[in-house]
């Protein structure tokens, strides 16, 4: 109502309370903080979370959990948005070609639970770890598609549908395969159709090693030892491609669309390689954008981060927001009054917000 603004930038605020007179401020604020045991009741209805134990050091644990959530859905997104990029296009190519799509509706259906059930259970279960706390906020204003996301999508799609294409109309150099005047060169139930439907679902499989990292990382085996769902759903899903490529067909041949005989080992390890190159491609995209980048910021001439920018206001540093958790808790001390910053939360004291309107010094124009 008095026209200021203590963080013109409109960073995320929490205020912290534990008595009557906070409780304006738990209000008004982004999150309010109240404490569960030597809070007021009024306090405490005025915030929107309560901290049981009055410990500060929960609030970085919380927030590091949401920081956590935040990833699990940006990895099931770039996930699931390469498989859905990938039929797509594949169908749409075919319908063009005039071409029989070797994936069937129950194929389709097939991948389907890979990709909603299976991938979402294994990629949400991932622990949250110290690293989420050493990384560089993210605005409250930015997508929860990145660009490296982006590229991670559309790289790999290009790679899976140019490498079905590719198979699709040039199967003369597989192993095993028959001779073209058998009934079954190609084809619905044909070991020609049955190798793609097994090639595209392990290409998924494969790929969703690397939809566990964001950020161009390289070393897709870490902290795989600290999920165990992970791997037991992702051996899992390989023991259920076996079972339907090479059991199933003496029962469900007409269901399932694949050779009765299932395909043969050299047509296995075919698969396998083919499959194994999602990871080859993903750091093949995490080298091309580093080069970008580098050329870039050479070129580029430097700047002000943004956590070092100046508030236009306040002579306070205006810090990064997030749209999640936490990263690190800082303390800056300015003329007298403290403010607590937890990544994009700016913790502020309650009982000290008039100290801060008031010491706030005004810009003078140069």
């Amino acid at each position: 109502d008095e026209g200021i603004t203590i963080f013109p930038d409109r960073q995320v605020v929490a205020m912290t309370g534990d008595g009557t007179n906070d409780a304006p401020a738990l209000k008004n604020a982004d999150v309010g903080f109240a404490m569960g045991i030597a809070g007021t009741q009024i306090a405490k209805d005025a915030a929107n979370i309560i901290l049981l134990d009055d410990n500060f050091a929960s609030i970085v644990v919380a927030a590091m959990w949401g920081r956590n959530v935040f990833d699990s859905i940006q990895k099931f997104l770039q996930f699931q948005l390469t498989v859905n990029i990938s039929i797509l296009t594949l169908n749409v190519i075919c319908a063009v070609a005039d071409k029989k799509c070797p994936l069937t509706v129950l194929h389709l259906l097939w991948l389907n639970l890979i990709m909603d059930s299976a991938a979402s259970v294994a990629l949400a279960s991932e622990p949250p770890t110290e690293q989420l706390l050493e990384r560089p906020p993210v605005n409250r204003n930015d997508s929860i598609v990145t660009s490296q996301m982006l590229l991670n999508m559309f790289g790999m799609a290009t790679y899976e549908v140019s490498l079905m294409v590719l198979l699709l109309y040039k199967p003369d150099w597989l192993p095993d395969m028959p001779d073209e005047s058998d009934e079954y060169y190609t084809g619905e139930k044909s070991r020609h159709y049955t190798l793609l439907f097994n090639l595209f679902v392990l290409l998924q499989v494969f790929n969703e090693y690397n939809a566990r990292f964001l950020r161009g990382e390289w070393k897709i085996w870490v902290g795989l030892n600290r999920n165990p769902l992970y791997l037991f759903i992702s051996i899992g899903t390989m023991l259920f491609q076996v079972i339907m490529v090479q059991l199933a067909p003496p029962f469900l041949t007409y269901a399932l669309k694949i050779h009765e005989s299932g395909l043969t080992v050299k047509q296995w390890l075919v698969c396998l390689g083919l499959a194994l190159g999602t990871l080859v491609v993903q750091q093949f995209l995490n080298r091309c954008r580093d080069l970008v980048l580098q050329l870039t910021s050479s070129t580029s001439p430097s700047s002000t981060s943004s956590g070092q920018t100046m508030c236009q206001s306040t002579s306070a540093p205006c810090f990064p927001t997030d749209s999640q958790a936490t990263t690190t808790t800082e303390k800056k001390q300015d003329k007298g009054s403290i403010v607590t910053v937890v990544d994009n939360f700016d913790i502020v004291d309650a009982d000290s917000v008039d100290e801060i309107i008031t010491e706030t010094p005004e810009t003078t124009p140069e």
